[in-house]
């Protein structure tokens, strides 16, 4: 989603589209849905790098988590809470089975 919210953000500073509403007609979704995922464009960067780069828990985090996140204004208090996410998904992972080879 992160991915696909700096795409569209492109597309509107390119013209390509005029605004987020001509983006919700284009992919005929809803206005507001337009607006949570653009509002993961609010992350901190070093944050969107992680998880542009997948350097995240495989998959235990649904994009709603994330949302919370980026309505955190101060960008040092989302990397605070961005760390507890990521010790508290460590701490959930299932151990990996050893191999009785």
């Amino acid at each position: 989603m992160l991915a696909l919210a700096l795409k569209m953000e492109q597309m509107v500073q390119e013209g390509t589209v005029k605004n987020y509403s001509e983006l919700a007609h284009v992919g005929r979704v809803s206005a507001a849905r337009i607006t949570q995922v653009m509002n993961l464009l609010y992350l901190a960067p070093d944050i969107q790098e992680d998880i542009l780069l997948g350097n995240t828990p495989e998959d235990r985090w649904r994009e709603s988590a994330i949302r919370k996140l980026s309505g955190v204004v101060l960008w040092s208090e989302q990397r605070d809470r961005w760390h507890a996410l990521l010790r508290a998904a460590s701490v959930l992972k299932p151990p990996r089975a050893r191999c009785r080879c």
